[in-house]
């Protein structure tokens, strides 16, 4: 059965690779990237994929509440159902390290910006609808005022708490949702794979970007995640493995969802 599947951060790195593996696959795909010539570019390689089915383009910065919200509604009033969200854009090393609200952007893409797709999305979503959040082996405690925007952190600080935020939420929101639907699910693509996140970040050629994409496609579609509500799988060893001990503590888990409560309810999304 074909799905309807969209992916953030398509347009490079494992989100492209997973599209190229969806589209010759025949599924609907909604890709999203920040450079509308890239996506126009990138739909036209999908479109030469064997089996492609539909390929639809949308641009937003994942950094921008008003960009978030377009991108929403934009989905939203072209269509009514919604298969797979892939939550794969992501930030690491960048010049700028705030929002134009006062948040630091490695927690706005990393954390919030997936929050807001599936809570603007949910509409879409039936029982058997998936949100796959893409997660990493970086994983560390949250600082609150980082996540606030009150206090600044380096490249990999930020980008590990981040990761570990979002692990927590889908975690928590994954086990809510678990009879109702979205499956919600956290999934470490592998580490240091060749993408441009890695080669910016490390300066390294990094392993077989398709590993990534194997698993995400997997994720997405197959059998083996219909219960991954609320877990956490790690491609390292993969296999379902517990995430960082804060991810699954439910007092830091209380702060880090009041604290998106209250940026989705600020910002009207």
């Amino acid at each position: 059965m074909k799905k309807k599947i969209l992916i953030t951060g398509a347009t490079d790195g494992i989100g492209l690779a997973t599209a190229k593996q969806l589209a010759s696959q025949g599924h609907h795909l909604l890709i999203h990237g920040r450079n509308s010539e890239k996506l126009a570019t990138v739909k036209q390689q999908l479109l030469s994929e064997p089996n492609v089915g539909e390929v639809e383009c949308y641009t937003a910065d994942l950094s921008k509440f008003n960009d978030i919200t377009k991108l929403i509604q934009a989905v939203t009033q072209q269509h009514s159902t919604l298969d797979v969200l892939i939550n794969n854009g992501g930030v690491f090393k960048i010049a700028q390290r705030q929002t134009d609200s006062g948040l630091d952007v490695r927690f706005m893409v990393n954390t919030i910006a997936p929050y807001l797709l599936m809570k603007g999305l949910t509409p879409l979503f039936c029982n058997t609808s998936r949100v796959v959040n893409l997660s990493s082996a970086a994983q560390a405690p949250v600082e609150v005022a980082a996540m606030q925007g009150k206090m600044q952190l380096d490249d990999m600080s930020a980008y590990a708490q981040s990761k570990l935020a979002l692990t927590c939420w889908s975690h928590f929101i994954g086990v809510e949702c678990a009879t109702t639907g979205p499956m919600v699910v956290a999934v470490n693509p592998g580490s240091m794979l060749n993408s441009k996140m890695v080669n910016e970040g490390f300066g390294v050629q990094g392993n077989d970007i398709e590993i990534g994409a194997n698993i995400l496609v997997e994720a997405s579609l197959t059998d083996r995640f219909n219960n991954a509500a609320g877990h956490y799988f790690d491609n390292d060893s993969q296999q379902f493995s517990a995430p960082h001990s804060d991810a699954i503590n439910p007092q830091k888990a209380a702060t880090i969802l009041q604290f998106l409560t209250k940026v989705t309810d600020a910002h009207r999304v």
